[in-house]
């Protein structure tokens, strides 16, 4: 929740820093990318650090530090300072989802994972809607500023309560670790090529994603006369995600989380499809049906890289969550680049031919083998 928070906070004010930078689309939403792609790199070093020093220590020095990051964001005097800033702040948030994943499938009975998982991804849908509608909502009346400095408050509060909460791990063990040898570990699971599919999936899922919440905000004030203050609270649709993750999460113990994943790639592209229609209340469908089908992808996929890594299942999950913030950073803020040549009907033609590249890939890695 508090990690999340923290990530997206600047998402939902993104017409806002294009005005008062004098910033197009694409350079706003590197705020985001720049943050995601951060974590990317930072992700596979940190997740080789917990084998060592333990899963609790990295999480909670994670996220102490790029919670106080955060209050130094309203500070920002250009847009090549905040987007520093919020680089600092991805690199300091990487200890998160870096060891978060590794932490439930080692602690929790294997059959219970899925679940488990659900509920983990339920909670990043809650803090990425809180770091964007907290932001929103204080904008509309005091400005971007502010808007950074109180949500950076409640992420602090926010990571204060999960250090003190944060219970110690039953079945970890310290070894003594060489960066060689624990990437000769990660190679090992990308000679697999079932895993490099699963990898490839959250890269496009959560690319296709940011970029779509990204630009809408942009097509939400210049065609529907949206006051850009207001955008953020389009970010409600979250709560689909809430829902349906924790829902993937038991469906794919009772049918197999090949044909989640599937069901979930076709709900995808409906949305996408939806969002061509110029009319807003098709479009919010669009995107609630868009929301709630990545989410239930996420959950899936990232439970189903625990259960198929018998070994190594840190560095597989770092593999995951590097191949998902990726994907976040490079599509997020290059597809901006459609967008502002294409409008809004080109951006959504490429969202749907990511998403059947996603689809195809998903078939791939659902299709059962001996």
């Amino acid at each position: 929740f508090a990690a999340f928070n923290a990530m997206y906070c600047t998402q939902a004010l993104l017409p806002q820093l294009s005005d008062a930078f004098s910033a197009p689309p694409s350079t706003a939403a590197l705020t985001v990318s720049a943050t995601t792609g951060a974590i990317a790199i930072g992700v596979i070093p940190v997740s080789i650090l917990s084998e060592h020093f333990g899963r609790g220590k990295v999480l909670s020095i994670s996220l102490f530090v790029a919670t106080l990051v955060g209050l130094l964001l309203p500070l920002s005097h250009s847009m090549g300072m905040l987007i520093a800033l919020r680089a600092l702040q991805g690199i300091a948030i990487s200890g998160v989802p870096a060891v978060a994943m590794a932490w439930i499938s080692e602690e929790i009975d294997p059959g219970y994972v899925p679940i488990v998982m659900g509920w983990y991804i339920a909670s990043d849908s809650i803090g990425g809607l809180s770091g964007r509608l907290i932001p929103a909502f204080v904008s509309n009346a005091f400005g971007w500023r502010w808007a950074l400095i109180v949500n950076g408050v409640v992420s602090v509060v926010l990571a204060l309560i999960a250090l003190r909460a944060l219970p110690k791990q039953r079945r970890f063990v310290s070894r003594a670790i060489t960066f060689g040898g624990e990437f000769r570990a990660i190679l090992v699971h990308w000679r697999r090529p079932v895993l490099v599919a699963l990898f490839a999936v959250p890269f496009l899922a959560l690319g296709l994603f940011v970029t779509m919440y990204n630009f809408v905000g942009y097509h939400l004030t210049e065609n529907f006369g949206f006051p850009p203050a207001l955008v953020g609270f389009l970010f409600v649709l979250y709560l689909s995600g809430t829902y349906s993750s924790t829902q993937a999460g038991k469906l794919s113990s009772k049918i197999g989380p090949g044909k989640v994943l599937v069901l979930s790639g076709i709900l995808s592209a409906t949305g996408l499809f939806l969002a061509y229609i110029p009319s807003l209340p098709v479009l919010i469908i669009g995107l609630l049906i868009f929301t709630a089908s990545f989410f239930a992808i996420h959950s899936t996929a990232s439970a189903t890289v625990g259960i198929l890594a018998k070994k190594g299942r840190a560095e597989a999950s770092s593999s995951y969550v590097f191949s998902y913030y990726m994907g976040s950073s490079i599509l997020g803020s290059t597809l901006g680049l459609v967008y502002q040549d294409h409008g809004w009907a080109g951006l959504i033609t490429t969202l749907l031919i990511g998403t059947a590249i996603m689809l195809a890939i998903i078939v791939y890695v659902a299709t059962p083998r001996q």
